[in-house]
């Protein structure tokens, strides 16, 4: 008896399933099932999926192959869905002919001014970037977390975690930049990554250093032993 994919139990539905379990959790049929949106009266979208992927021996590549016009000959894919379908299909191929981005390694703090610099380096205001790392000590991503004026900023640690948590990140690197152009920690910076040190403590995310960076130079909380 055919059921109503709205009517399936939560961790089965394609989306939500995505959404609380992972990408990697879903079969071919539910992720091109979320394309689609939905079937026919008569069968769901992941059931018209299978039914796809079936005729296409279950080969993605094959499927890439088929026209638009060759999709709409399956009941339930009308020229819309069948567009959405070569679309998605088109994208994966482009990927797989780009070659993968290489992640920036840091192995020093030079490392971390040369990623910034050209950011935060010249800039006349302050802000406050955080570089998120993986195990590898590569930067995975890097965030502002505030923009102030001329003398300062504000930093709410929940945002340098939260970031760091949806990343998955392992470490981080604090970086600020001075617009005056002094390489000099002031209390409210020592303050700061004390805060933020202490926190990453509690929450198993190393804070590897502190960097402040002007336009020619840069001060390193650890290389200067003040971290």
């Amino acid at each position: 008896m055919y059921t109503p994919i709205n009517q399936w139990a939560e961790d089965d539905r394609p989306r939500e399933k995505l959404q609380l379990k992972g990408k990697s959790t879903l079969s071919d049929s539910e992720l091109l099932a979320i394309l689609i949106g939905s079937g026919s009266r008569n069968e769901s979208a992941v059931q018209l999926c299978q039914r796809i992927l079936a005729a296409s021996n279950n080969n993605l590549n094959q499927l890439s192959k088929l026209s638009i016009n060759q999709l709409t000959q399956f009941k339930g894919i009308g020229e819309a869905k069948a567009i959405t379908i070569v679309a998605a299909l088109e994208l994966g191929r482009r990927r797989r002919l780009e070659d993968a981005t290489e992640l920036p390694h840091i192995t020093s703090s030079k490392k971390t001014f040369e990623i910034m610099q050209p950011i935060i380096g010249e800039l006349p205001h302050e802000e406050f970037w955080v570089l998120y790392l993986n195990n590898s000590n590569k930067v995975i991503h890097k965030s502002q977390i505030s923009k102030g004026g001329i003398t300062g900023t504000i930093v709410d640690n929940r945002m340098v975690f939260k970031t760091a948590f949806e990343y998955h990140a392992t470490s981080i690197i604090l970086c600020h930049n001075h617009p005056s152009g002094k390489l000099q920690a002031s209390e409210s910076d020592l303050f700061l990554t004390k805060r933020i040190k202490q926190a990453g403590q509690t929450l198993d995310v190393v804070v590897q250093d502190h960097i402040i960076i002007t336009e020619f130079g840069y001060l390193s909380f650890r290389d200067a032993g003040i971290f």
